[in-house]
């Protein structure tokens, strides 16, 4: 290689290590306007005229981190939003729950706005556009950190990633909102879909108070399908309010005027949630965690393990059983296991007698427990020991043999203030070495904009939302 090859291949390293010690790149680079003026597909433009929407109308999007997804909602003509598309969603890093401080790779969880300003067309990322962390809530909690994006490449160090064709759709669906006239488009980041099955699943988990916070502004927007009204007071979320006097994030929430019939629709909707989930602890639905070698991606993507962190892609998250034997029992869920044992002492009287019962088998019930990671990553390249190894990595997209499963103990957690110390019985993975991180940045070359044989994905690729 020539001295003027090895000097350019330094300096576009430094750029790029420069670049992502932030987090997502947000740095700019001259590749002229015809990547950010692309239009929307003609695909997207047909799902449009089957909502009776338009291009210019306004969007709003949401995000789901367990089953890496990202909808995209247009207004209709009556004002009411309606789902146009939902993109399977390439990588996304860190664990559930929110983000709290620079450098800990989280995607964060929580309501943001994003401007026209935050649109970035010179992305190193293909398109990109920020999210407009930390916001109002974040900053009551002394939260750091910012920089976080949707962008492309597939490769996230706390953003939320897409494939270059995708992001060129969802950034031209928001170029086109904003230029119709829209402000800003309500983004909303939640770690699951908020299903009664899921918040049954995860009612122990120390983020469980933060995400019934969320699940309250879901909620609104699930009864009237129009963006809602958020503010911050009291260091929590409220929806659909106006408040009489100044408002302050860290302080109590002063006088708030709601509309009382859309207040009547939203508690009628979290009555029957609460009841189905106090039906699903009864019928022995199991609290448990889920612990991510470093975040996921959509299972359309199973087999391109990204070069942010390939070897956390290796398996699944493990998913830890959780003990609710020391918690009080709800009185919900009290009534709901005595019409449980009713209906089962009705159907025992109608049982067969015990020696025509004696043929069946009896049942079995096997707690599973999904495999761990074959192992964990000491920085977002792998830190510098592995320097040579991980730059075949970034050149070549390698495969790895799955651990066999890894029986895990059922251990006891209390839901917990999301802002406190996580529960320390659950085994958690390491947190990345930051020191490790920051240092092997200087030696890693520039990610590949993706790979070849996904080049075709189409941009509406989509995967149904999950009712799980």
């Amino acid at each position: 290689m020539s001295s003027t090859i090895r000097r350019g291949t330094a300096a576009a390293l430094a750029v790029t290590a420069c670049a992502l010690i932030a987090g997502c790149d947000d740095s700019e680079l001259a590749q002229g306007p015809g990547r950010s003026e692309q239009p929307i597909s003609a695909a997207t433009l047909a799902e449009m005229e089957k909502l009776d929407t338009t291009p210019s109308s306004p969007t709003l999007i949401r995000t789901y981190k367990k089953e890496a997804e990202l909808e995209i909602w247009k207004m209709k003509s009556n004002g009411q939003y309606a789902l146009l598309k939902t993109y399977p969603m390439c990588r996304w890093s860190g664990q559930l729950g929110p983000k709290k401080r620079e450098g800990d790779m989280q995607v964060p969880e929580g309501f943001y706005s994003i401007a026209p300003g935050q649109m970035n067309p010179h992305s190193h990322y293909y398109l990109a556009f920020n999210v407009g962390y930390p916001n109002a809530y974040d900053r009551a909690y002394d939260r750091t950190g910012g920089n976080v994006m949707v962008h492309g490449i597939c490769s996230s160090a706390g953003c939320f990633s897409m494939t270059d064709q995708q992001v060129a759709d969802i950034y031209a669906i928001a170029r086109d909102s904003f230029r119709g006239g829209q402000r800003e488009i309500q983004l909303q980041s939640y770690p699951f879909h908020m299903t009664p099955v899921n918040m049954a699943k995860f009612r122990l988990d120390p983020n469980i108070a933060f995400w019934k916070n969320l699940k309250e502004g879901s909620d609104y927007f699930e009864v009237t399908k129009t963006e809602p009204s958020v503010l911050v007071c009291g260091k929590r979320y409220v929806f659909d309010a106006t408040a009489s006097g100044e408002v302050s994030a860290k302080a109590p929430c002063p006088a708030l005027k709601r509309d009382e019939s859309v207040d009547a629709l939203v508690a009628e909707k979290e009555q029957k949630d609460d009841a189905k989930v106090a039906q699903l602890v009864a019928s022995g639905v199991k609290p448990i965690r889920l612990v991510y070698a470093d975040g996921g991606q959509n299972p359309v993507f199973t087999g391109y393990k990204d070069e942010s962190d390939p070897d956390a892609l290796a398996t699944g998250p493990q998913e830890i059983v959780l003990s609710d034997r020391t918690h009080p029992v709800p009185a919900a869920v009290k009534i709901a296991t005595a019409d449980a044992n009713k209906e089962r002492a009705a159907v025992a009287s109608l049982a067969p007698a015990p020696a025509e019962a004696a043929a069946q088998p009896a049942p079995v019930t096997v707690a599973a427990i999904a495999p761990p990671p074959t192992s964990h990553s000491a920085g977002m390249l792998g830190g510098l020991a592995g320097g040579a190894k991980n730059v075949q990595r970034w050149l070549h997209l390698g495969g790895g043999e799955p651990a066999p499963p890894l029986a895990l103990p059922v251990v006891d957690a209390a839901a917990a203030d999301p802002d406190q110390p996580a529960l320390a019985d659950p085994p958690l993975p390491p947190r990345r070495d930051e020191a490790v991180h920051m240092a092997s940045l200087h030696s890693s070359p520039i990610p590949p904009a993706r790979r070849p044989d996904l080049a075709d994905t189409p941009a509406d690729a989509s995967a149904s939302p999950s009712a799980q």
